[in-house]
């Protein structure tokens, strides 16, 4: 088996975890928060960005050992002949997407699993992720400096945020009642922006590879997962400074609950 058969072997898989979790993305954004659908296809979503984050990864990797085996319709490409760009775009910044996305994807899962219970969110594997992470950020904004490509720095600082804002819940012995939620909420929704940022990128480069570099392309799945994160994170605050405000008589809250 050559590298190229195996890159395809790669592509297969990718795509087909990628594709039902791009589609199940919408389904927990949309339905009932905390119900059986929300919680099946959230389990569904997060499942797969696991397994395609990490084929992600294994094919940026044989990326930087074969580029343009791994990518022989680019050979004689006006913009991506040159093996360097390749290892760059294809390489180095697809492995941190891939570990954005399995980085986000397991952080978020914990969240809405553990809930409370900070000392089950504060794992090994889960410090790792976060230590790892930072330094594919890094690389990637090396990377982009020693091949002058602005995204590659400007996508980076996503991993940096990201770090940042989980470290900063994991350090947490007592975390408030819906800091959990929020971070849920934070976490997936950002690992939507992170396969759908790749999907738009990388999936563009078998059409049109210039589109990987184009500004705008990127900007989208940025731009429509920050203002989900922004709304959903400001409807659960808004509901629970309403409920601890008005306790339903004889009820405790129900802070476990989505909505």
């Amino acid at each position: 088996m050559t590298v190229y058969d195996l890159f395809k072997v790669f592509i297969a898989l990718h795509i087909a975890t990628g594709a039902p979790g791009l589609i199940g993305f919408w389904v927990p954004v949309f339905a009932k928060k905390g119900g059986e659908r929300h919680r099946w296809w959230g389990r569904l979503f997060a499942a797969a960005m696991l397994f395609t984050g990490t084929v992600a990864m294994l094919m940026a990797t044989l990326t930087l050992i074969a580029p343009m085996a791994t990518h022989p319709h680019l050979v004689h490409h006006e913009d991506f002949s040159d093996p360097v760009l390749v290892r760059g775009i294809f390489g180095w910044m697809m492995l941190y997407l891939g570990l954005l996305t399995v980085n986000l994807a397991w952080y978020g899962w914990l969240c809405a699993v553990n809930k409370r219970d900070q000392r089950k969110n504060q794992t090994a594997l889960n410090w790792g992720l976060q230590a790892a992470l930072f330094i594919a950020s890094a690389n990637c904004a090396l990377q982009g400096v020693l091949i002058a490509q602005p995204m590659m720095i400007g996508i980076s600082m996503v991993g940096f945020a990201t770090v940042a804002t989980n470290v900063w819940f994991l350090r947490k012995t007592d975390p408030g009642p819906v800091e959990w939620l929020l971070e849920h909420i934070k976490a997936i929704v950002g690992t939507g922006i992170s396969v759908y940022t790749a999907f738009f990128a990388f999936g563009a480069v078998r059409l049109m590879p210039e589109l990987a570099l184009a500004p705008g392309l990127w900007a989208i799945p940025l731009a429509t997962g920050l203002a989900l994160i922004f709304y959903h994170r400001h409807q659960v605050s808004r509901r629970f400074l309403n409920r601890t405000a008005r306790p339903p008589s004889g009820r405790p809250l129900d802070l476990d609950a989505a909505e």
